[in-house]
């Protein structure tokens, strides 16, 4: 009995030793503490105290299987371990300050733990707490830190999907409606162009102008102006509409372009219309340009003549990579009475002073399609041109037929472009053509039918935005089906380049070489080269000042006829208001021939107005 006493006494002490350390962990901050993830979506925790449990550095931890009666520290005994024995699961998460509350059974008695543990009939122990010494408290950057558990569920999955797995909408097919704002002016990609001048490089058109024509018609292109003083239009639907008028008055020294002996001067009125128009569409596009003028010349009637170009484009983006080009284009023009064709026909046809000037039509359509590959582009196009030359009458009644110089142009190029970068695009040009004349023979009983081919090298560029163009070189070659022409091996060199040397100041350099159909007998063709300089500079931002020159030189293959040919222009532009612009120009132009009687020079002065209503 007397042993039974200590030991029953040693059992009470050590169940008062028990129950005051476990008070003392109740009463820990750290034991107080859950590691719980709220979830936006639903509000509630995200599996609240499965698998966690507060490490000794004070960050979550999984729980891991321990032997019944050890702790988490060293395996030493611990005084809350159940007898049952078997795993320890569960734990506490670290809460958030918007955590709710964890609803509790009844109040909490002094010196009990809050953490509502429970021993289960499999014998495993949930929502426990580690006794371990080194489980401090962790700090408010530690909980800063913890990485809550993984968080599920549908309506963050959905959000999810709706923004990474739904294809955006491409800007270049959707339509976006843009109101027109009075009092703007147009962005200066919409300056008025020239549809064939100046020739772009490789061109099919270039092989069906007559030589010469390029003197007088290529530094009349439009100049760019200032924004303040450009036109604004009309918007009529969905286009934007800019019409011109001009009217000048001057004088011509040799409006007839012939012979010094038989030029007769003129006092000059000069008419001309035009009118721009370019859709406002967010995909696609539609623009055209088109120019009439006539030059009355009343002390020289029959040096009259009427001029008019024109080109309408159409681009339709089929998606983001493919598009689709089409185009119509049509020049009018007159031949000057030295051409070396309508001398040899006419035996000294300048002779006859009241010839009227010949007209000369070009007219053609494209059709083709660009497929852009990343960085690679390739660019497949056909092409179809008509031209047309109309008699020559003389003033005793008699008609000169040009009926063996009309003739149809077939033709079908493809380009290959790589964008190495935006400012540099290396490509290559094919361009294959054939020509069949109306006669199957001309008036020297030659047959001038004839294919060809040309292949050029070149890129598109623009250095610092200040130099932007294209130049490119290359061969031609064209056979005629008469064995008594000779087939033409010629160089090609095509250049297109802008120079903005300062804001006030730019300077444009156009070149083109071609062959050029002739029924000069024993000649093949005219091996043709163009070259035009142009400075423009702005003295003030209503004030502009354009100078340039052209170079044009005409080689007849198979004969010894050579022309060579220059121009020079200056021209005053001064915008009283947007709507009006006072506009001065003089022209210098002089061909020298081989041929008696083509050679000719002429000075044009012409003072007149501009007005874009």
């Amino acid at each position: 009995m007397r042993t039974a006493r200590p030991d029953r006494r040693e059992r009470h002490e050590k169940r008062l030793a028990y129950a005051a350390l476990a008070l003392a962990v109740a009463a820990s901050p750290t034991a107080a503490q859950r590691f719980d993830a709220i979830s936006p979506v639903a509000g509630q925790p995200d599996n609240p105290g499965v698998g966690l449990d507060t490490a000794p550095n004070g960050l979550p931890a999984l729980r891991r299987r321990l032997p019944d009666g050890l702790s988490r520290d060293d395996g030493r005994g611990s005084p809350g371990g159940d007898a049952t024995g078997g795993d320890q699961t569960g734990g506490d998460s670290l809460r958030s300050p918007l955590s709710p509350a964890i609803p509790v059974q009844g109040q909490p008695q002094p010196g009990t733990s809050q953490l509502d543990t429970r021993a289960t009939s499999g014998g495993q122990r949930t929502g426990g707490s580690s006794t371990a010494p080194s489980n401090l408290a962790p700090s408010a950057l530690l909980r800063s830190r913890a990485a809550p558990p993984r968080r599920l569920g549908t309506a963050t999955r959905r959000i999810t999907q709706e923004i990474t797995q739904v294809p955006s909408p491409s800007l270049r097919l959707t339509p976006i409606i843009q109101q027109p704002v009075v009092g703007v002016p147009l962005p200066q990609a919409s300056t008025p162009f020239r549809p064939i001048l100046p020739l772009l490089a490789n061109t099919p058109a270039l092989g069906l102008l007559t030589p010469g024509f390029i003197l007088g018609t290529d530094l009349a292109r439009p100049i760019p102006t200032d924004p303040a003083y450009a036109p604004i239009g009309y918007q009529v639907g969905s286009f934007t509409v800019l019409p011109s008028f001009a009217q000048s008055l001057g004088y011509d020294s040799n409006p007839d372009q012939t012979t010094r002996q038989y030029a007769r001067g003129s006092v000059a009125l000069r008419t001309d219309a035009a009118v721009d128009f370019q859709s406002n569409w967010a995909s696609s596009s539609l623009q055209g340009s088109l120019r009439g003028a006539y030059l009355e010349t009343p002390q020289n009637e029959a040096a009259s003549r009427p001029a008019a170009d024109g080109v309408v484009r159409w681009r339709l983006d089929a998606n983001r990579d493919l598009h689709i080009d089409a185009e119509g284009r049509f020049l009018v023009d007159t031949q000057r009475t030295g051409n070396p064709n309508l001398q040899v026909a006419t035996a000294n046809l300048q002779a006859a002073s009241s010839t009227s000037r010949p007209l000369l039509a070009v007219y053609g359509a494209s059709l083709g399609a660009t497929e852009t590959f990343n960085r690679l582009s390739v660019t497949l196009r056909g092409s179809i041109d008509r031209s047309e030359f109309d008699n020559a009458r003389l003033s005793d009644g008699t008609i000169i037929s040009q009926a063996d110089r009309n003739l149809n142009q077939y033709s079908l190029q493809l380009r290959t472009a790589y964008e190495v970068n935006p400012d540099f695009s290396p490509f290559i040009d094919i361009l294959g053509d054939t020509r069949v004349y109306d006669l199957r023979q001309d008036q020297n009983g030659i047959r001038r039918d004839s294919d060809g081919i040309s292949v050029l090298l070149g890129a598109s560029f623009g250095l610092l935005r200040t130099l932007t163009g294209e130049v490119s070189a290359g061969i031609q070659h064209r056979e005629y089906v008469d064995p008594t022409l000779r087939a033409i091996d010629a160089p090609l060199i095509n250049a297109a380049l802008v120079w903005s040397m300062s804001p006030l100041t730019t300077v444009r350099l156009t070149a083109a070489t071609g062959v050029t159909e002739t029924t000069i007998p024993g000649s093949s063709g005219i091996l043709t080269d163009v070259a035009t300089l142009e400075v423009q500079h702005d003295l003030f931002r209503n004030l502009s000042l354009v100078v340039g020159g052209s170079f044009l030189k005409n080689t007849y293959q198979g004969s010894t006829i050579r022309e060579n040919g220059v121009s020079a222009t200056a021209r005053l532009d001064y915008h009283l208001t947007r709507w009006l612009t006072l506009r001065g120009t003089y022209i210098y132009q002089q061909i020298n021939s081989t041929v008696v009687g083509s050679s000719f020079s002429d000075n044009t002065f012409l003072v007149g107005l501009r007005v874009n209503p």
